[in-house]
């Protein structure tokens, strides 16, 4: 259970001050529905409030706070017309100035003949000053209170930063102090403060430097977040590791069989891959490896011959995919290599329905399959196995560390390997992956050649679509991204759909098209044409930037590149160069470029590497952003900004071995402490692997 007092952090946003529910549905977007969520809201920048000078002494385009006399009140004689307020001090005169005015507010605020304090930005229109719309009014008294720093925090639309200033600082009034969990010594080495006083000091930046995020308050709660995050990875490492395992280990008949059928050699990393797997399956204790292997690095042969390991000891496998396109690609690629084996595989999809899906269920049930490929249908509970021994997630998507476990719990203990085709920073591989051994496939299966990739402006995009005509002709199949719209799904189809009715105009019934919104059967059906060659050109919106497999590819055009991101523009690229033909890529950018921009665009002609790119995505663009790829299955922080704080990361894992060393049911009263910044930062299922108390 959470402990009592963190009850009131995890109450609705609807509890805070100024926040009923419309503001709260507008807020939830960008904090999240509990007022902890608020609380790790930090601010972005400041409005320095503390300059006071008199008029004629106020600079221009500058924000202070003055005091002055209101005189009289002019109000507009028509709507477009401003309401003008004169004051003045012993200084001079100035003019306060505002549009779309209620006069009856503005004289109740401002009377004439009385002293009042405001605070904004003044300019100087024809040798008067004036201010537009002052941001603070307020009366002599409250003076102190405005003459302040103002924090300035992410916004979205219909929420102020008065609105969300005040629920913050709401907010900020239901923590109270909580018994210390970090190590003493360290503290007092990094001069940290306490918890609470880092969360109020965060909030009330003086400074530019308190914004950094080496000041002492943000450095403070950036290390809670990532202790936190480190403790439960190992927390369900321990727990994984500590079911013990049985030894998996086949007689190599039917991986014999297989690497004979296969047209070509495995790579060196690929041998070694399976070198890995193999000796962990031989252990007594629970396999959890990831495989990580770049675009095409041949992950699935691996997959397969894992697979067979636990099907040669009389056991089942089950191989899972993000998407229902994926699984069923898995299978084309899969079941011609099992023919002439005794293996039948069989393919489990949210699609599968009625006596279908019951015939698949009891073939699963009875260990007649031996093999199950499929969505995370599989892991409904009506999906019952007869000796389930190994599970490979394809692990495209948020499939976070308690879904591992429950996956695993389909048998007595699973064998577990995951694998991702999005190089991982290394970094950013110990807040996902802590709790997992990991192989790394570098190289690209023998034959295949290297992406020709050209940087185009979008200002010969015509020329690129009269020129695809030529491609077609040789034989070519292309590959057209339209960009991608952050604020909305439906731009985004609308740019696919017009680029799709431009370049039918050019190419008829050749060109088809896929985006997120159609029916899975309606995508399957396009696909299926474009891999057939039945379609020679396919316009597309980021669907197919996961695993689609059609060797045949060899033109990919991405409009508005350098809207994407480096790792995903990797992707993308990977879904041609799969054949044996050359193949180019063109990123076509619109001008003017950022400096960023340039960089991605630059690192995208220069390597093929998913490793190197993926530690320059995030150099470039920080954690926030590469963490925030909605398939890249790693955690979002909310506090800890890597690549700033990797150094923390670090201490924190280090951190974690002593204090399970010591502790390891987290009974010390550090180690009840600790159980609370687990609850703090919602591990609550983590808690849950420690024996109680």
């Amino acid at each position: 259970m959470r402990p009592e007092i963190l009850f009131p952090l995890f109450r609705p946003i609807t509890a805070l001050k100024g926040v009923g529910p419309r503001i709260s549905k507008l807020m939830e977007k960008i904090t999240g529905e509990h007022i902890v969520d608020v609380m790790w809201h930090l601010p972005t920048s400041f409005i320095d409030r503390r300059f006071s000078p008199t008029i004629a002494e106020a600079p221009d385009n500058t924000v202070v706070t003055l005091e002055i006399s209101v005189a009289k009140h002019f109000p507009s004689r028509n709507r477009r017309a401003p309401y003008k307020i004169s004051c003045f001090d012993e200084t001079g005169p100035m003019d306060l100035v505002f549009f779309n005015a209620r006069g009856d507010y503005l004289k109740k605020q401002l009377p004439e003949g009385e002293t009042r304090i405001i605070s904004g930005t003044v300019e100087r229109f024809q040798g008067i000053l004036q201010m537009t719309h002052p941001d603070r009014i307020g009366k002599i008294e409250e003076k102190d209170e405005i003459q302040t720093v103002d924090p300035v925090y992410a916004l979205t639309a219909g929420v102020t930063n008065k609105t969300m200033g005040k629920a913050i600082r709401s907010a900020l009034d239901h923590t109270e102090e909580l018994t210390e969990w970090l190590d003493p010594a360290f503290k007092k080495q990094k001069k940290w403060p306490d918890w609470q006083e880092a969360l109020t000091t965060a909030h009330h930046p003086k400074e530019e430097e308190d914004l950094f995020a080496d000041s002492p308050a943000r450095e403070r709660l950036a290390y809670d977040e990532l202790l936190a995050n480190q403790l439960a990875l190992a927390l369900v490492r321990r727990t994984v590791r500590r079911a013990a395992g049985r030894p998996i280990t086949g007689d190599g008949k039917l991986r014999q069989e297989i690497r004979n059928a296969l047209p070509f050699d495995l790579t060196d990393s690929q041998e070694n891959s399976l070198e890995e797997i193999k000796a962990d399956m031989a252990e007594p204790l629970r396999m959890l490896r990831l495989l990580q292997g770049d675009v095409g690095s041949g992950k699935t042969v691996v997959a397969l011959l894992t697979a067979l390991i636990a099907i040669e000891a009389g056991m089942q496998a089950v191989i899972m995919a993000p998407t229902e396109i994926l699984a069923r690609q898995h299978m084309e690629t899969i079941e011609p290599l099992l023919v002439g084996t005794p293996i039948t595989p069989v393919i489990l999809t949210g699609r599968n329905k009625g006596k279908k899906r019951t015939e698949i269920l009891e073939r699963i049930a009875s260990g007649e399959a031996q093999l199950a490929i499929g969505t995370h249908a599989l892991f409904q509970d009506d999906v019952e196995f007869a000796n389930l021994g190994l599970a490979v997630i394809d692990e495209q998507h948020r499939f976070g560390v308690h879904q591992r476990l429950a996956l695993a719990g389909k048998g007595q203990h699973v064998d577990v390997l995951v694998m991702t085709a999005t190089p991982i920073p290394r970094t950013l591989m110990l807040t996902a992956y802590g709790d997992m051994d990991v192989s790394r496939l570098t190289e690209k299966p023998a034959g295949r050649k290297p992406v020709d990739t050209r940087v185009m402006s979008l200002s010969k995009m015509e020329e690129v679509a009269q020129g695809i005509g030529r491609m077609v002709s040789k034989g070519a199949r292309i590959y057209w991204v339209c960009p991608l719209v952050e604020e909305s799904d439906k731009i985004e189809i609308a740019a696919a759909q017009e680029r799709f009715e431009h370049l039918q105009s050019l190419y008829g019934a050749r060109v088809g098209l896929v985006h997120g919104k159609m029916k899975g059967t309606e995508k399957d059906a396009v696909m299926a044409a474009f891999a057939s060659g039945e379609i020679d050109v396919l316009v597309a919106t980021t669907v197919i930037e996961v695993g689609v497999n059609v060797p045949e590819a060899t033109v990919m055009i991405i409009e508005h590149a350098e809207r994407f991101g480096l790792a995903q523009l990797h992707q993308l690229r990977g879904r041609i160069g799969r054949g044996m033909a050359a193949s180019t890529c063109l990123l076509l950018y619109g001008a003017p470029l950022s400096e960023n921009g340039q960089a991605r665009l630059k690192i995208m002609r220069e390597t093929e590497d998913g490793f190197i790119i993926a530690e320059e995505d995030l150099r470039l663009r920080g954690a926030g952003e590469v963490l925030g790829t909605r398939q890249s299955g790693l955690p979002e922080f909310k506090l800890a900004q890597l690549p700033a704080h990797e150094e923390l990361l670090a201490a924190a894992r280090d951190d974690v071995k002593l204090i399970l060393d010591k502790d390891p049911e987290l009974q010390s009263p550090r180690g009840q402490a600790l159980r609370t910044l687990l609850y703090l930062f919602e591990e609550d299922a983590t808690v849950g692997y420690l024996r109680s108390g």
